[in-house]
């Protein structure tokens, strides 16, 4: 399960983000196609909107951090972040990805709202500076080799570089992202 914590209240898209009101992070683990992007992402705004709940759409370009080189990585940065433009912008929801390179982030930044940092790369300086000079909101997921209180570190290098816009994430699935 993903339980996103904030440092502080933060407004997305003309909503309010991280007081005490659950929110959720939703989507597929990697784009594979526009229309079923499309598909997933209509279907969860209006799921969480019938609940009065609010939500980011969560998918990735790229997972970089597959198991095999056989294993699907998505469609790239190029395409997949024209779609994850179009869908915060058709859809009028807030939209986050993984990044994986400090040089993803300012590109990444132009089309979604929210810049996720993978768990195991949760540590990366030069990718947490990157992704916190852009000023979108980051969501730092906690590495599974880190004890939680490890995380203030990677809070104060985003904060540091100039962005108080940061979410924490504990991934406590199982590795399929089920919930357990």
């Amino acid at each position: 399960m993903l339980t996103p914590h904030s440092v502080a209240p933060l407004d997305i898209r003309g909503e309010r983000f991280g007081d005490d009101r659950l929110f959720f992070l939703a989507g597929p683990c990697v784009l594979e196609s526009r229309d079923l992007a499309f598909d997933i992402a209509g279907t969860l705004k209006e799921w969480f909107a019938a609940r009065n709940l609010s939500f980011v759409f969560k998918a990735s370009f790229d997972k970089a951090n597959r198991s095999s080189l056989a294993g699907g990585r998505g469609s790239g940065m190029e395409v997949g972040l024209g779609w994850l433009a179009d869908i915060r912008k058709e859809l009028e929801i807030p939209v986050l990805t993984d990044v994986h390179l400090p040089q993803q982030c300012a590109p990444a930044a132009e089309a979604v709202d929210v810049l996720q940092i993978p768990a195991f790369l949760c540590r990366q300086t030069d990718l947490l500076v990157a992704a916190a000079e852009t000023g979108a909101v980051v969501n730092i997921k906690k590495g599974q080799f880190m004890a939680p209180w490890d995380m203030k570190h990677a809070v104060t290098k985003v904060q540091q570089s100039g962005n108080d816009r940061v979410w924490l994430t504990d991934n406590r699935g199982n590795n399929n992202g089920d919930f357990t």
